[in-house]
């Protein structure tokens, strides 16, 4: 797509959202990844919001499986959507909402696009318990490239307590206990995401650099899911422990 049609289509995707309409039926199966991402960087920046850092998507099997996609895909992490453990969500005021278990990964240095899983661990400043909360606004497995113009689905991400990286465990290691309404419906550990969650964070910096992007120090990462995605309904009290890191909490009324 030139710099011209692009322009077009920013300014097509912006009068649909202005309606409401976050899958825009006149653009199925009309977009490329790369296209879409450039998309959502625009979009983004072209309503101001404050970017604090990024989400990486689709990095366990089991939530691949689900989507029936084989790759990780990227997003962006806005500051009104950073919430601390045990925020009450209205249910009502979401469109068709769901949930990831996840670590976010805050950076205290800047990486390179060719860094290495080392190279992120020695640039790590701290890591949270978090929940990732996404909304289905559109059918991501039929169009992708869609979902990820519309931000690959991101909502807010909810923060437990930082445990700062001289403390941090060996995060592949890392067992979650995933309970809704205090019933077990999951558990995984940190090797479903890319094989350690610092493989999350070095895939996010080479993709980056494809679209004149940097992971800088300071920027909030979601990590990747250690389990499938489940569905928030009404009533749902949520919680995720993470063995050696900690625990985090949401709710829905």
């Amino acid at each position: 797509m030139d710099e011209r049609a692009f322009s077009a289509a920013v300014a097509e995707f912006e009068a649909a959202l202005d309606r409401g309409e976050y899958f825009p039926e006149a653009w199925f199966d009309r977009l490329s990844l790369d296209d879409a991402y450039r998309l959502q960087l625009a979009l983004i920046d072209g309503r101001g919001d404050k970017r604090i850092g990024w989400k990486v998507g689709l990095t366990s099997r089991a939530i691949q499986q689900q989507f029936e996609v084989h790759e990780p895909v990227f997003g962006c992490l806005l500051a009104d959507g950073k919430l601390g453990s045990g925020h009450v969500f209205r249910r009502d005021e979401l469109i068709a909402p769901g949930f990831e278990n996840e670590l976010c990964i805050v950076m205290g240095g800047d990486l390179a696009p060719d860094a290495t899983p080392a190279d992120v661990a020695a640039a790590v400043a701290r890591v949270h318990p978090a929940f990732e909360i996404i909304e289905t606004r559109g059918d991501l497995t039929r169009q992708l490239a869609l979902a990820l113009a519309d931000n690959a689905q991101q909502k807010g991400f909810v923060l437990g307590p930082a445990v700062e990286r001289a403390a941090l465990p060996e995060l592949d290691k890392v067992m979650v206990s995933v309970r809704i309404n205090n019933v077990e419906v999951a558990t995984g550990d940190g090797s479903a995401v890319l094989g350690h969650p610092y493989n999350s964070v070095a895939w996010l910096a080479a993709k980056l650099a494809q679209f004149g992007e940097r992971v800088k120090a300071g920027d909030w990462i979601m990590s990747g899911s250690f389990t499938r995605q489940f569905p928030l309904a009404k009533g749902d009290r949520i919680a995720a422990q993470f063995a050696g890191i900690g625990t985090v909490t949401a709710s829905a009324v």
